[in-house]
């Protein structure tokens, strides 16, 4: 398997092509921008379409468009652009089209920075729009891992027909790291398995138009539509909860962290090590659904005295930590604010501090 040193954003844009994405519609906003830009490119290449939309809200409405044909579609934005796709991206949950949403967090609140965020955790896991709804949310920690959640991305959305997000912070698209790529997928939409699709008058027999709509007039329908959503939200908990377990054998404290803090993590993690100090980690790669069950059942674990929440914003993932942990054991913060990333000193300082006083 021959290795390619990419940049991130590039990387990303090759995987989704590869996973049977030919339809991206976007707009420029840093950092995230070489996605759009290596898409212009390259979707002409393989007969693809890709489309500069003259804002985030017109690329969303597109995607809403393109997904809705049943093809696999993705747009990237940056955090405040992912702002604007909010009331788009709560129609295409209530419409049930898959598409994947590429968010590159920067800084913020407001225009913030256009260094590495994780403050859009909330955005991500708990809605961002309006009404009752959930995105599949991946958090990949490396270039390579980014590159590998693609094409799980897109058979995600496909398989429960909603929208998923994939969020990395921007050091992992603007990184080189070398990487294997996958072979090309050459994605056909499959009538049979997407009856919903809209092309024309459709596979539905008998022969009839496919009505893509997320509104309902009464309320014995809107109620329905909502039970059937949660339906699936409760399916995807069951069965699609991803995580890394890292150096648990024998831990003192459990680090939780997601995306680029979370290597930051395992430095100090492995320094420690060298020290005689046992820490582990586990790292939420799904942070909806989020590990709950598996987190606690990290913390129950003889010997684990504490957990230590590790990111780069005021403590966001913190909530769903305590929420797993449920007071069982001691939860502690260690965050920093404006796109400063936390050092491996720092984490193991903190980490030492803790240990003093358990």
């Amino acid at each position: 398997m021959a290795l390619t040193l990419m940049k991130g954003s590039e990387a990303i844009a090759e995987a989704a092509i590869r996973a049977g994405c030919r339809y991206f519609f976007g707009y420029p906003i840093t950092p995230q921008t070489e996605i759009p830009e290596y898409m212009s490119e390259r979707m002409p290449e393989i007969g693809g379409c890709f489309l500069q939309a003259e804002s985030e809200v017109g690329a969303i409405n597109m995607v809403y468009g393109a997904a809705g044909t049943g093809e696999r579609v993705l747009t990237s934005s940056s955090s405040p652009g992912v702002s604007l796709k909010q009331e788009g991206i709560s129609y295409i949950a209530g419409a049930q089209l898959p598409c994947v949403i590429m968010n590159v967090m920067r800084g913020g609140p407001g225009l913030g920075s256009i260094q590495a965020g994780q403050g859009d955790y909330f955005q991500a896991t708990k809605g961002g729009g309006h009404g009752d709804y959930h995105l599949v949310v991946f958090a990949p920690a490396s270039v390579q891992e980014s590159i590998d959640i693609m094409s799980v991305a897109f058979d995600t959305a496909d398989k429960y027909q909603c929208p998923v997000m994939v969020v990395a912070d921007g050091m992992i698209c603007q990184m080189m790291e070398p990487v294997v790529l996958p072979e090309m997928k050459e994605y056909k939409v499959d009538l049979e398995k997407k009856p919903w699709a809209a092309n024309g008058h459709g596979f539905s027999k008998p022969a009839g138009r496919s009505i893509i709509n997320s509104m309902y007039i009464t309320t014995e329908a809107l109620s329905e539509h909502n039970e059937k959503l949660q339906a699936i939200y409760r399916e995807i908990e069951a069965n699609e909860v991803r995580f890394e377990a890292y150096n648990m054998e024998n831990a003192e404290i459990i680090v939780t962290a997601f995306g680029t803090v979370a290597r930051i993590a395992k430095s100090a993690i492995d320094d420690l090590k060298e020290e005689g100090v046992n820490i582990g980690m586990i790292r939420p790669i799904t942070l909806w659904p989020f590990p709950y069950k598996e987190l606690h059942d990290a913390a129950m674990a003889p010997g684990v005295k504490a957990v230590l929440d590790v990111e780069l914003n005021a403590g966001q993932m913190l909530e769903d930590v305590k929420l797993a942990i449920n007071g069982d054991k001691p939860v502690d913060f260690f965050g920093h604010y404006g796109s400063q990333m936390p050092t491996p000193e720092e984490i193991k300082e903190k980490l030492l501090s803790m240990r003093e006083v358990l």
